[in-house]
């Protein structure tokens, strides 16, 4: 049963990058050839160590970055990298442009293998979500150890809504219940990608609820909306932004969230622990660096993506789309990502157990 699976949250400050700069710093000392006492008096002064600092803070790209999508075109990652793109580029906050590239393949493995391909790179990052965790669980042969990649910013956590067309009649979660369990296997649900976010909730309704909704994969959150949008498929449980165009045209109707509290966006729509089931869950929304990416390219990349954070297009963003969650970057969002891999091999383990 997935009843027992909590959201972890890691509230924490944004910490200093402290310790990138001083594992630079050792490695510039360890590389120069023996100095005299006098030169070595100097290296230890705190002239030398501003200009060590220095260093690390003057990094920049030096070619066109690449801007790896860990989904499908439409969806929210999507969305959400090429929104990144336009506020770097429109505020001139970098020298080099970021080249938003799609490797939706596999639920996401074709862009970790790139990424894993690429250590050491410091022109390549990722805009991934909760598939960085279960694509790897679920896939032991890709041998790819995501806690290695490099933590760049978390920049929001998404949320979940379960959606029905308008058309269908139902309103409330009562009724959706009384029609999935009418329907039986014949009631489908699309998502994206397999054993991700989506089948997750999926197989939490049919764990709770005694339903045996189908679940259909698709390779994004555009192409599931476009599902529901054309009733190819009875639910979803998009994110808001990607059937947020669906609902405002009176396409599509919002039945549960599955957060702790009430969407502001979505003020008449009950959340999942208001039907009794004290459960909630969220998807990261972080840029990812290569494994092995410098610590200089990492501080830069921190430092950008804690500039767009601030960027009102950036906070218009998150309160448009009902994401939650304050930046994270550095070692926070490593334990973040640590204690995320735990809960997420939990979650996944239902799901087999379901499927069995």
């Amino acid at each position: 049963m997935l009843s027992n699976a909590r959201k972890l949250l890691v509230w924490m400050p944004l910490a200093l990058i402290v310790a990138a700069t001083a594992a630079c710093s050792n490695e510039n000392t360890a590389t120069q050839p023996e100095a005299s006492s006098d030169a070595v008096a100097e290296s230890e002064s705190p002239d030398a160590a501003a200009s060590s600092e220095v260093a690390v803070a003057d990094w920049e790209p030096q070619k066109p970055v690449e801007f790896i999508i860990m989904a499908g075109q439409g969806g929210g990652a999507d969305r959400m990298a090429r929104l990144l793109q336009s506020v770097v580029e429109q505020n001139d906050l970098a020298s080099q442009p970021l080249i938003p590239i799609n490797k939706a393949g596999g639920s996401g493995a074709e862009a970790l293998e790139y990424m894993n391909s690429k250590e050491g790179d410091d022109h390549t990052i990722l805009v991934t979500l909760n598939s960085f965790y279960t694509t790897p669980i679920r896939q032991p042969a890709l041998d790819i150890d995501v806690l290695g990649f490099t933590p760049i910013a978390r920049m929001a956590e998404d949320t979940f809504l379960l959606w029905v067309h308008a058309d269908s009649g139902i309103t409330n979660f009562d009724e959706f219940l009384a029609a999935a369990e009418a329907a039986g296997s014949e009631w489908v649900m699309a998502g994206t990608g397999k054993g991700q976010e989506d089948e997750i909730l999926t197989n939490f309704l049919n764990d709770n609820y005694g339903l045996e909704i189908t679940y259909v994969p698709f390779s994004g959150g555009g192409d599931v909306a476009k599902a529901l949008a054309g009733q190819q498929v009875s639910s979803t449980v998009n994110n808001p932004s990607e059937a947020l165009g669906f609902y405002e045209d009176g396409s599509f109707v919002p039945i549960v969230a599955f957060t702790s509290e009430r969407l502001e966006q979505f003020p008449d729509t009950p959340t999942l622990q208001e039907q009794g089931e004290d459960f909630a869950y969220f998807m990261q929304r972080s840029v990812v660096g290569t494994p092995g990416m410098s610590p200089e390219a990492a501080v830069y990349y921190q430092d950008l993506f804690s500039q767009v954070y601030e960027m009102p297009e950036w906070q218009e963003y998150l309160t448009e789309r009902s994401l939650q969650g304050e930046f994270m970057t550095g070692d926070e969002m490593s334990q973040y990502w640590q204690e995320q891999y735990a809960s997420h091999e939990e979650l996944l383990e239902d799901v087999e157990a379901s499927a069995e």
